[in-house]
């Protein structure tokens, strides 16, 4: 792979259009905004992030998480930016558009999440096993193997893909019309599901399009120049600037989730302290940590000085990694390949938070209640979308925006239309339909 093909601007569904040459912002800032102002993007605001909804208590959803993790995602393309300039002072002349790594891994880093469905992790395992163990297995025999492997490892990196490049009805041709290196940049597992959560690779351990956007990712790799492994099933070599979403994504939750977990007392100060104090450079630290009061000001002052460790080192590998990142022979995430008194740290923060923070008992409750909100609302959907051959099915379809449905009569389209509708619900609004459509509740008049 070659950075004068990996970076492009060429826009997805806009291709024959002159790229603009607005003096305000690049090609790949108008990404940044266009997912800003985005409703799928609003709608993240009320999508679990670990914690359950709405709180008391400030804690992270999806929307303040995707905004940090661009944050982070914006410096570490920009440092690599540095970097190359200042060992290549004519870097720009090169590759004229390395200046603005930077904002295509921000942009990336803005949609990472926004195929993921309510009730953060849980709704995709909602979703699967509603095909794999309940009524949903009665579909199989309609749709292809590779259709099916879609529905039974249903996977948000996948959605978000499907989300940016798909026409959904009456909201035009391209949808988000975001550039080709963008887009590639969320790409996390650039293969389809059949081959997905092999573990061999890194860029198998999940999968990254729908057999429904198979011939999109195609184009999209074949532009960019992305290394193709193998035809069938379709695996590609990552993009490298994944790397920097993957890095940042990781860099944020691994340290911020600690801090939503000091909020909430799940952790002690001096337990955040002990886990964060080994990233942290800084000899002054400690004696700066004294001058406060305040252990939420301590926790604040220990997560920046981390993400700034983390980052620092990050960049370090990416720059250094450079020959095998374009030859698609990387086979680690960033985080797992920083120096070694940072990486004890790090796993021993990863062990403490799957322990005490993604199995204590708000964030397994929120889990189950997923599973019972999404299959309900698949279990009246579904069938009634697929046969529509009642009253009640006709009334359950006209409650589906016309957005979401599609002319294609086979039950792959007709499964994924409906998917498209369910997966993009708040958690709020998955509730509030499942109890109205089950009767446990009814809609106000007023």
């Amino acid at each position: 792979m070659q950075w004068e093909k990996l970076l492009s601007a060429k826009r997805w569904g806009s291709e024959s259009k002159v790229q603009s040459q607005e003096e305000a912002r690049s090609e790949f800032q108008i990404d940044y905004d266009r997912l800003i102002f985005s409703s799928p993007f609003r709608r993240l605001q009320n999508k679990t992030q670990v914690f359950p909804l709405p709180g008391s208590v400030f804690v992270h959803n999806r929307l303040t998480h995707s905004l940090e993790v661009a944050s982070v995602g914006r410096s570490l393309g920009r440092i690599f930016y540095n970097k190359l300039k200042e060992n290549e002072p004519d870097v720009d002349n090169r590759l004229p558009l390395v200046s603005e790594v930077g904002n295509i891994v921000a942009a990336a880093c803005l949609a990472h999440d926004m195929g993921n469905p309510a009730f953060g992790h849980s709704g995709e395992s909602a979703i699967s096993y509603y095909f794999r163990e309940g009524e949903g297995k009665s579909y199989k025999a309609e749709v292809t193997e590779k259709e099916w492997h879609d529905l039974i490892n249903f996977e948000g990196n996948a959605n978000a893909l499907r989300i940016l490049t798909h026409s959904f009805t009456g909201k035009g041709n391209g949808s988000f019309a975001l550039t080709y290196s963008t887009l590639a940049a969320i790409a996390k597992y650039p293969c389809a599901a059949i081959v997905g959560h092999n573990k061999a690779n890194i860029y198998t351990k999940k999968y990254g399009f729908f057999q429904s956007e198979e011939a999109s990712f195609i184009k999209i790799a074949e532009e960019l120049g992305l290394a193709k492994v193998q035809n069938e099933p379709l695996i590609y070599k990552r993009h490298p600037l994944v790397y920097l979403v993957e890095a940042a994504d990781d860099i944020c939750y691994n340290i911020i989730d600690l801090e939503d977990a000091h909020r909430l007392k799940i952790l002690s100060y001096q337990e955040i302290e002990d886990l964060l104090l080994p990233l942290c450079y800084s000899e002054n630290l400690p004696k700066r940590l004294k001058e406060f009061d305040d252990d939420d000001a301590k926790v604040s002052l220990l997560r920046a000085r981390s993400i700034g460790a983390m980052v620092k080192a990050c960049s370090d590998v990416f720059f250094n990694n450079q020959e095998a990142l374009l030859k698609g022979d990387f086979n680690k995430s960033l985080t797992d390949v920083v120096p070694a008194e940072l990486l004890s740290a790090w796993k021993k923060i990863e062990s403490i938070s799957v322990k005490k923070i993604y199995n204590y008992s708000s964030v397994v409750q929120i889990e189950v209640a997923g599973y019972k909100v999404i299959g309900g609302l698949l279990e009246e959907f579904i069938p009634a979308y697929l046969k529509n051959e009642s009253k009640y099915h006709k009334k359950l379809v006209d409650l589906i925006p016309k957005q979401f449905h599609t002319d294609k009569q086979d039950t792959y389209s007709k499964i994924m239309s409906v998917l498209d509708f369910v997966s993009g619900m708040t958690d709020i609004y998955a509730v509030e339909l499942f109890r109205k459509i089950k009767g446990i509740s009814f809609p106000s008049m007023s």
